[in-house]
C-alpha cells in the first residue's frame, strides 16, 4: 500500500468528494415535469398502443390470420382465431390482444409481413378494470382509425417497418476484368 492509498483511506477523500457533489446538486432547482400541466410530445416511433392497420383500397384490416405475430410474442398476449372462408381463404373470425401482459417490444410488428400490426404513438391511456385492456378486433381496427389514419400512418411503415424491397436486389454483375478465381 503507498502512502498515497493511506492518506486516502484515512481522510476519506472518495466520501467528501461524494458528499461535495451532493450538496453542489441539493440546492439546484429540481428538473421534473410536473406531468398532468406538462405533456411532452411522444417521439416518432415509439410504441404506444396496439393497432390492426386497416387497408386504405378496401377498408378491412389487412391481417390475414397467419399466426406470426402471435407466435413471436414472447409474453403471448395475441390470441387469433380463424376459420375458413367460402372461397377457401383464411378469415380472421377474432383478433385479440391483452395489452396488461404485453412488453411492448414490437416483434409482432416485425414479424407481421403484411404490415397489418402497428404500436401507436398513444401511450396516455388507462381504465379501472382487466376487460377495458383486452383489445377485440373492432377495437384495434378503432385504434388505426383514431390514432394513424391517413398520411401518419403512411409515414409510420416508410420509417419504422423493415425489411423493404428495396432492401433485396439482385446482386451486380461481373464484369470480364472483375472476375474472381483462376
Amino acid at each position: 500500500m503507498t502512502t498515497l492509498e493511506l492518506v486516502k483511506k484515512i481522510l476519506f477523500i472518495e466520501i467528501l468528494k461524494g458528499l461535495a457533489l451532493t450538496l453542489k446538486h441539493l440546492f439546484t432547482p429540481a428538473v421534473t415535469r410536473q406531468y398532468p400541466a406538462e405533456k411532452r410530445e411522444p417521439f416518432p416511433g415509439s410504441r404506444g398502443l396496439h393497432a390492426l392497420v386497416r387497408d386504405p383500397e378496401t377498408g378491412k384490416a389487412k391481417c390475414v390470420g397467419c399466426g406470426l405475430c402471435a407466435a413471436m410474442c414472447p409474453s403471448q398476449c395475441i390470441y387469433i382465431y380463424t376459420s375458413e372462408g367460402d372461397d377457401h381463404k383464411k378469415v380472421v373470425d377474432r383478433y385479440e390482444v391483452e395489452v396488461l401482459r404485453c412488453v411492448f417490444c414490437a416483434l409482432c410488428v416485425e414479424a407481421c409481413p403484411f404490415g397489418a400490426v402497428a404500436l401507436t404513438e398513444h401511450f396516455e391511456y388507462s381504465g379501472y378494470t382487466r376487460e377495458e385492456f383486452y383489445y377485440t378486433k373492432e377495437r384495434l381496427l378503432e385504434n388505426w382509425d383514431k390514432y394513424m389514419a391517413g398520411e401518419k400512418g403512411k409515414k409510420y411503415f416508410e420509417k419504422f417497418w423493415r425489411p423493404k424491397s428495396e432492401d433485396f436486389g439482385a446482386p451486380s454483375v461481373l464484369h470480364a476484368e472483375e472476375k474472381v478465381g483462376p
